[in-house]
């Protein structure tokens, strides 16, 4: 039983604070990289920002707006809209605009079949892509081409902000903490070797080096950059790329996204197994097993395995005593969050411990689904939260 305690505990604390501290050791010693030139106007690729949008209509005349405001040469700028099963007035409204292209298919597929479906007529050489309820900063673009100029790297990933107001509830306001600290991560992962998997809502990629993902691949933003980082590529990280978005609408709302990206990430660990590969690339192996795998397995069994030990062996030690009272203490604060979650409220201490909770149980469902084969490729979007959206000024 102390074994199993000990296992338990190691995964746990392993998993969300000693990797985080070991990949800022490795990052810190890592030696630095040469700074890339400035590119002026006449070296910018043209490149092809494709925005996949399904049922957008509310959101569409913002996005295509920040899309046309950004901070980049226009003739080199080819803006597309990506659309399949559309019922609402999307395709009215962008037939409006002529400095975009829309791509329409009346089949609904799903948001990869349609970007694999129109990736073959693409013919600039960088391809960003791009979500239509998240709004870019000016320099979104100009940050991320940047990065190609290095042959190594095959896409950079942006980076994804969750905005809340201050009286958000614990859906929005745990989610945009979440997003903090794996931002962190993932700016480490790239100084030290390579980011793991990249945000969907901003990704860039050498259109060359684009391999279809299977239609019904879940979360195809990981399993394509995956892939790419497991051929020896570099896939980097631009923090100054900003793709900002609100939280869900409530934790309702928040369970469909995590409960899909639990069960697109088992299906993505079945389909990975060249990320495996400790002889061909120990460092890129490392990070996905640490960063990732760990979190879509063994987190919640050590979880549970952790309290039901530690209760166990209360009487066994002061160590133990003091392991399941902090255990009993967190997850009472999370049983207050869970009254408490669609509350709109400043007092943000609850919403962590209940966010953090709800989380590995959406995990738990998302094995289920997965297993069930329940989790359909074209999932209904959720809502989000009503806050005012706004570009990030950087």
């Amino acid at each position: 039983m102390e074994l199993l305690f000990w296992i338990s505990i190691s995964i746990v604390l392993f998993t969300f604070l000693g990797y985080g501290l070991v990949i800022t050791v490795l990052a810190a010693l890592k030696k630095k990289k040469q700074a890339y030139p400035i590119l002026v106007e006449g070296d910018l690729p043209e490149v092809s920002l494709l925005i996949a949008a399904y049922n957008e209509e509310e959101i569409l005349k913002d996005k295509i707006s920040n899309s046309l405001e950004l901070d980049y040469p226009k003739e080199k700028l080819k803006i597309t809209f990506v659309t399949d099963g559309t019922s609402d007035g999307s395709l009215a409204l962008l037939s409006k605009f002529p400095e975009v292209t829309c791509n329409h298919s009346s089949a609904r597929k799903g948001k990869i079949a349609a970007i694999n479906r129109v990736m073959p007529t693409i013919d600039s050489p960088i391809t960003i892509f791009t979500d239509a309820n998240v709004m870019l900063n000016p320099g979104a673009i100009r940050n991320l081409v940047h990065h190609f100029q290095s042959n190594l790297v095959a896409a950079v990933s942006g980076e994804k902000v969750v905005q809340s107001a201050k009286s958000d509830a614990a859906s929005a306001s745990g989610e945009g903490f979440y997003w903090k600290y794996e931002s962190y991560l993932k700016k480490k992962d790239a100084e030290w070797n390579t980011l793991v998997g990249s945000a969907g809502e901003l990704v860039a990629i050498r259109t060359n080096l684009y391999q279809a993902p299977e239609e019904d691949t879940i979360i195809e933003d990981f399993v394509m950059t995956v892939r790419l980082a497991s051929q020896g590529y570099q896939v980097a990280y631009e923090p100054q790329a900003i793709a900002a978005e609100t939280g869900s609408a409530n934790v309702e709302e928040e369970e469909k996204r995590k409960v899909r990206i639990s069960a697109g990430g088992i299906q993505a660990i079945r389909r990975l197994p060249e990320a495996m590969n400790f002889l061909k690339h120990p460092g890129m192996t490392f990070q996905y097993l640490l960063h990732r795998v760990l979190r879509w397995t063994l987190m919640p069994i050590a979880l549970v395995f952790a309290l039901i030990s530690s209760a166990i062996l209360v009487g066994e030690g002061a160590i133990y005593l003091i392991a399941f009272t902090a255990q009993i203490l967190f997850y009472g604060l999370a049983l207050i969050g869970y009254f408490r979650r669609n509350r709109a409220t400043s007092q943000k201490y609850f919403h962590i411990p209940f966010y953090f909770t709800f989380m590995h149980i959406c995990v738990v469902k998302g094995w289920i689904r997965y297993v069930k084969g329940k989790q359909s490729v074209t999932w209904e979007k959720a809502l989000r939260a009503s806050a005012q959206l706004q570009s990030a000024e950087v």
